[in-house]
């Protein structure tokens, strides 16, 4: 059983902005790995001699630029994914918890689940103009820009076109979860002492392997998606896509059936190199924008270091600490005062 924790002494905003902007950073920072994990799922014709190469001739074609195409987009999606994930796994939290206020670690897996696709399937018309972003040519650009790839996308192929691929993308959070899961249980085993001794190093490894496992077993559902959402009559090559299909059923038969069962994990190497620094920047930068809130906050003296400001009660809440502030600031002036007359 575990109970679940947050400092209490950052706001809800501020954490959420922390987590929006370590977000925004370390998807920046991996985009261009981002990018060619897409292109290879697609199956365009820049990846047909690897992936290295396909860097090389997205280069050389489109521009350096090229390498952060969608982007922008994804940045965009991070503030409203991340708010309705926050309040939908908040609620289920609650739900899923006894009446000690405890929660079990399988519960809070598939709570963090739930909500994460209550928050994909709301934003998801935002994750297919990010694909179609990326497959298309940006000297030659089928749409020019986020709002004008929505407008074009609704007005051509309809409201369903912008949900297309949503159901590999829903089904893909079942082994997504049973693969966070599985390592999770494991890791007492894998360090020989309990989880509630782990320190923050031993934190930062367990995330990127629990990452690394999930992804790898979900990932056959991540490329159907992409393929789906990239795939349009309306695109020159249908989106560059090497399969054609029908639906998702017809998507998986056609990808083993031309391109082999392991087709299904093309572009998984990329996928798996952008983890470690995308959690190593998201880590470090919340945990920079955390100390900058806690100082704001009055809980530290400085942004750069942990060391508690003295006579401050670190268990009260920042509306509490400032209304304390207020308080001794009243009481003293008057006391001020009489001393002077």
């Amino acid at each position: 059983m575990a109970t679940l924790r947050r400092d209490g002494r950052v706001t809800a905003l501020q954490r959420l902005g922390c987590a929006g902007l370590a977000g925004a950073l370390s998807l920046s920072l991996t985009a261009p790995l981002e990018l060619l994990t897409v292109l290879a799922q697609v199956g365009t014709w820049h990846c047909r001699r690897g992936l290295r190469d396909a860097g090389r001739s997205l280069c050389r074609t489109e521009g350096v630029r090229a390498l952060w195409k969608g982007n922008l987009t994804a940045c965009l999606r991070l503030c409203p994914y991340s708010a309705l994930q926050l309040a939908a796994s908040r609620r289920l939290v609650t739900l899923f918890m006894d009446e000690l206020g405890h929660i079990s670690h399988w519960r809070a897996i598939m709570a963090g689940s739930l909500a994460g696709m209550v928050a994909t399937t709301v934003t998801y018309p935002s994750d297919v103009v990010k694909t179609r972003l990326i497959v298309q040519n940006r000297l030659e650009p089928s749409y020019q820009g986020i709002l004008h790839a929505f407008c074009k996308i609704y007005h051509q192929e309809g409201l369903r076109a912008l949900y297309r691929g949503v159901s590999p993308a829903i089904l893909g959070a079942v082994p997504f979860s049973a693969g966070s899961f599985f390592v999770y249980i494991s890791l007492d085993t894998i360090w020989q002492e309990p989880i509630v001794r782990f320190t923050p190093l031993q934190n930062f490894v367990n995330g990127c392997v629990a990452a690394a496992v999930a992804q790898t077993l979900s990932f056959p559902f991540e490329t159907v998606k992409r393929k789906m959402q990239a795939q349009s009559p309306w695109l020159p090559h249908y989106g560059g896509v090497d399969v054609h299909f029908t639906g998702m059923a017809d998507c998986f038969r056609q990808t083993v059936k031309h391109k082999g069962v392991l087709g299904l994990w093309k572009g998984i190497t990329p996928s798996l190199l952008k983890i470690v620094p995308y959690f190593g920047v998201m880590f470090s930068t919340f945990e920079f924008c955390k100390r900058v809130c806690l100082y704001r906050n009055g809980y530290i003296q400085s942004p750069l270091n942990y060391k508690l400001t003295p006579g401050v009660d670190q268990s009260l809440h920042p509306q509490e600490l400032r209304e304390l502030k207020l308080l001794r600031r009243e009481n003293f002036e008057p006391r001020k005062s009489a001393l002077e007359n």
